[in-house]
């Protein structure tokens, strides 16, 4: 008898554990990378919103400036410059795209009201932009979002340190029926990877791209020698030797 109550109570607290693992664990990927100030304040597009019934905040340092990171985020589209994450798990779904590995100029048009889309038939409407700082997509429950679930994507752009970024990604879900809400939490995880998969790509695209301006910069700079008078100088060197001779 006592044996059968020590594997009763060793089986509750197993599942105890489990269930809180499985909490902590949720808490963790809604948000990843962020700080507890960013996790909550208020950001743009938090308004279309107002009452979610999932929210997700997740942050990344880059270290480049917001107008070389601003590049990346307003080519986003599957049927533009992708979204920088897994693009195999992208055409399971239907977005037949390759993340872009450089900035296409004929992508950087975009507006408010324009549609950003996620597949050939589903698309989310830009209802905010600010030029390098505040990128907001959401549902307008139109032929290019069929259905009633109201979520918002912002990417939100700040200044960190001399020459540095910080990119915010906040998404909110506020559900109609209960079978939407099974179907969002169904796929939070892989949602997640996605979001994280993302932000790491897009750090590591404007790092790169930021470095190698730096780097022509700097070649350039040292081409033209000091003060730009590299070509002056050897001119002048020049002169003054034929004069001597």
């Amino acid at each position: 008898m006592a044996k059968r109550k020590a594997k009763v109570v060793l089986w509750y607290s197993l599942m105890a554990g489990a269930a809180v693992g499985a909490v902590s664990a949720l808490r963790w990927q809604r948000r990843w990378g962020a700080t507890q100030a960013e996790q909550q304040r208020a950001l743009p597009g938090d308004q279309l919103v107002p009452q979610p019934d999932l929210s997700a905040t997740r942050a990344i340092g880059i270290e480049a400036p917001p107008s070389a990171v601003w590049p990346w985020l307003v080519q986003m589209g599957s049927d533009r410059g992708g979204f920088y994450n897994y693009d195999w798990l992208g055409r399971l779904v239907g977005a037949e795209t390759r993340s872009a590995e450089s900035i296409n100029p004929n992508w950087q048009d975009l507006a408010q009201g324009d549609l950003v889309r996620i597949t050939e038939k589903l698309a989310l409407r830009v209802a905010l932009i600010e030029p390098e700082k505040a990128l907001v997509l959401a549902a307008d429950h139109s032929d290019s979002f069929p259905t009633e679930l109201d979520y918002s994507w912002a990417f939100i752009l700040e200044p960190e340190g001399p020459t540095g970024s910080r990119l915010v990604v906040r998404e909110r879900y506020a559900w109609r029926s209960a079978l939407e809400g099974l179907a969002v939490r169904a796929v939070e995880w892989l949602g997640f990877l996605m979001s994280r998969r993302t932000l790491q790509n897009i750090r590591r695209r404007a790092q790169d791209a930021w470095l190698a301006t730096l780097d022509h910069s700097l070649d350039g700079a040292a081409s033209a020698g000091p003060s730009g008078t590299g070509g002056e100088a050897e001119t002048t060197a020049s002169a003054t030797g034929k004069d001597a001779a």
